[in-house]
């Protein structure tokens, strides 16, 4: 058995400088990754730094152009927000469908998009919604944070503090999930601004994590509906094949997904 010291700051600051200290850290969020990878001995930090209880990281705000929710905000709270069903009905929508209620009132949005798991939900809305990722060092946008498989723009040691997302005029997701893990096998989120730009993201999907749909894109810019993208063929290259599916599988289902998202986005 290794020893591990676990800590509890209050405040960013203080995790910061905890982390700096230790030989081989790590922030723990939700727990739903860090904890079963060291029950299985696949990681072994000299410390571990919880950042559930520092209040500057929990919340949800209205900001003068759309929202911010804070990194350790749960996926139940985002999913029961006023605030968010206001300003973005499909958001609360998609945390209301990650995993199972233990699940959701432990998990956190920052934790979430840290571990950026390829069939995760959360970078599908962030990509789509072109939103940016808040640290305690800088600010990301969506598009530059997630890397690949697992892989973020994060340094190390570096906090996610809140994700802030714009107004968007429409926006809907759907996704097809696993029975028992509930994580995406496809999943799709679309997104029209108010100016008429439309992002389409897809996650479950590519062997690389989230991915925009440019052929999608195209169609729902020049006539936003389901029954537009009837015509649109999607690619399988670099989709994931596995028991669950196979990558021409995939591909369909980001289509049809696409579809049922369009068609709740109204």
């Amino acid at each position: 058995m290794y020893e591990t010291t676990y800590h509890r700051p209050s405040s960013v600051d203080e995790a910061v400088a905890l982390f700096a200290k230790g030989s081989e850290s790590k922030y723990l969020a939700g727990g739903h990754t860090l904890i079963p990878v060291m029950k299985q001995r696949l990681a072994s930090p000299s410390d571990v730094i919880d950042l559930a209880r520092i209040k500057e990281l929990v919340g949800i705000e209205p900001s003068g152009d759309g929202i911010v929710i804070k990194a350790a905000t749960t996926h139940y709270d985002v999913a029961q927000s006023s605030i968010v069903k206001k300003a973005i009905p499909a958001l609360a929508y998609l945390a209301s469908l990650i995993g199972d209620p233990a699940v959701r009132h432990r998990g956190t949005i920052g934790g979430s998009i840290a571990n950026n798991d390829p069939a995760a939900d959360y970078p599908a809305a962030l990509v789509a919604l072109d939103a940016t990722v808040k640290t305690n060092k800088r600010n990301i946008k969506a598009g530059d944070f997630f890397k690949g498989l697992f892989t973020t723009a994060l340094e190390d040691g570096e906090i996610i503090t809140a994700v802030s997302f714009p107004v968007t005029g429409k926006a809907g997701y759907a996704k097809f999930p696993h029975p028992a893990s509930r994580f995406a096998l496809t999943g799709v989120f679309v997104a029209r601004s108010p100016g008429g730009d439309v992002r389409v993201a897809a996650t479950g999907a590519s062997q690389n994590g989230v991915m925009r749909v440019p052929a999608i894109e195209a169609a729902l810019k020049a006539n936003w509906s389901a029954s537009a993208l009837d015509g649109v063929k999607i690619s399988a290259d670099g989709l994931m094949s596995d028991i669950h599916g196979s990558s021409d599988y995939r591909a369909n289902l980001i289509k049809v997904m696409a579809q049922r998202a369009v068609a709740a986005a109204g």
